[in-house]
């Protein structure tokens, strides 16, 4: 096991993983830039580093000032959370090359895997149904349209690199095809600098099921079974759940053995997470691999019992899963919000600015993941999450009727929250019934 860690992050994510390695008994290093300097969390950690200006191009994505740091703080591994440079494989193979452990997959199967087009060839090895589309990436328009006739409209067109929405695209015919293409390419290449595309068939009113995944280096391959992650806005995710509500038992248990799979074949290791789209008629499809520990882990940690950070770095430290399959549970009903500072009476608009005052809701069964407090400056270069509300309980019923008194009493008095949008969001008769898919929140509340 590891002596001292360095972790490459901030925020939320950077509090979870002190946590856990204070109670493995390891060390932790913290970075920082100038904007988090003085952060009240940065004083749970054994040291903590400058590495720069506020913006994350001048700090925590400067992997020679994250390298200094680890050198600096005598580390053995690094753990870099989610975002910023966690599936950034250069990053990956620089911390290896530098004898630092990297707490995550190898950087060969987060090439493979962070390559939407090949991920998908992988896939299709592993018997994993995909998307019907392209069999590569489009190379013309005149490839596009040939394509998209033979998969038939709508057609989604879809950046081969990174995600949350950039570069993708909905054509209904072969006149917004030829515009969405290039509106594809030049978003991919400015967010991405890689304008590289594929063609896949649109499937309408999808529901987006992941599945959490854990394997070690010596060939245990495991699911933690599904989140629903269909409450989003712009392909970005608002509330999850496990498990996913109105799933039959035998598509439950096939999304999860298919997820296995993949992983199997690409000879992943570490946590990750298979997203899949599934229609109204429980087909499923393979959408990509996020090679990292994702956002909303908390809600698989609180129906399964397994702490996913600690999880992680036993793996990456060489130690075989402790537990089989058959002996991971799915206990209960969880739910989480992301509790961000946004406006969402103002299209969602950020509200950084400093927390008045901060009260936290408790009782049986409530987790507030976060490491904002009174007092407490949300800068605005970062993402305007300011913490993570779950709750756990018996039934998904009693876990929404949870959620909804816990979010009467979360008091975040200063900045805008989107604390009452969840909840009218959880009100809604339609997620009650559990019928939602990735398009309620827009077609719900901000159709026009």
């Amino acid at each position: 096991m590891y002596n001292r860690i360095l972790i490459a992050n901030r925020g939320e994510i950077a509090l979870r993983i002190i946590r856990a390695c204070k109670e493995l008994g390891i060390e932790t290093v913290c970075v920082f830039s100038e904007a988090d300097r003085g952060a009240a969390y940065l004083e749970l950690a054994d040291e903590a580093y400058c590495i720069g200006g506020p913006r994350s191009g001048d700090s925590y994505l400067r992997i020679d000032q994250l390298i200094s740091a680890a050198e600096v703080g005598n580390v053995e591994a690094i753990h870099p959370g989610y975002g910023f440079l966690a599936e950034n494989s250069k990053f990956n193979e620089v911390c290896r090359s530098c004898n630092i452990d990297f707490i995550g997959p190898l950087p060969e199967a987060m090439d493979q895997l962070g390559d939407k087009n090949t991920a998908k060839a992988i896939a299709r090895r592993a018997n994993v149904p995909v998307v019907p589309g392209s069999p590569g990436l489009i190379e013309s328009e005149d490839e596009a349209i040939r394509v998209a006739k033979e998969i038939g409209y709508p057609v989604l067109i879809k950046a081969t690199a990174g995600g949350g929405g950039k570069g993708m695209r909905v054509a209904a015919n072969e006149l917004t095809l030829k515009s969405a293409l290039q509106q594809a390419r030049n978003e991919a290449k400015a967010a991405f600098g890689n304008a590289g595309v594929y063609l896949e068939k649109y499937i309408e009113k999808p529901r987006h099921v992941e599945v959490q995944m854990l394997a070690d280096q010596h060939g245990n391959v495991v699911h933690l079974w599904e989140r629903d992650c269909s409450t989003q806005r712009r392909h970005q995710k608002l509330i999850e759940e496990s498990p996913a509500p109105n799933l039959s038992e035998k598509t439950r248990h096939e999304i999860c053995a298919a997820a296995v799979r993949l992983l199997q074949e690409a000879k992943y290791t570490n946590a990750g997470t298979v997203e899949f789209i599934v229609d109204a008629h429980e087909n499923f499809y393979f959408i990509e691999v996020n090679a990292r520990i994702q956002v909303e882990h908390p809600v698989t940690e609180q129906v399964t019992g397994i702490d996913l950070i600690k999880s992680q770095i036993r793996v990456a430290a060489g130690e075989p899963l402790p537990f089989t399959q058959d002996q991971i549970p799915c206990l209960g009903a969880a739910i989480e919000c992301r509790i961000n500072a946004e406006d969402a009476d103002r299209n969602f608009q950020p509200c950084p600015g400093r927390i008045e005052e901060l009260f936290v809701p408790g009782g049986l069964g409530v987790r507030f993941d976060s490491h904002a407090h009174a007092g407490y400056m949300v800068p605005p270069y970062y993402d305007s999450m300011i913490g993570k509300l779950i709750v756990h309980q018996p039934t998904r019923e009693q876990a929404i009727a949870c959620m909804l008194r816990a979010l009467d009493e979360l008091r975040v008095k200063g900045i805008k929250t989107t604390a009452p949008f969840h909840k009218r969001v959880l009100e809604h008769a339609d997620f009650a019934a559990g019928t939602i898919d990735t398009h309620f929140v827009e077609r719900t509340f901000f159709a026009s």
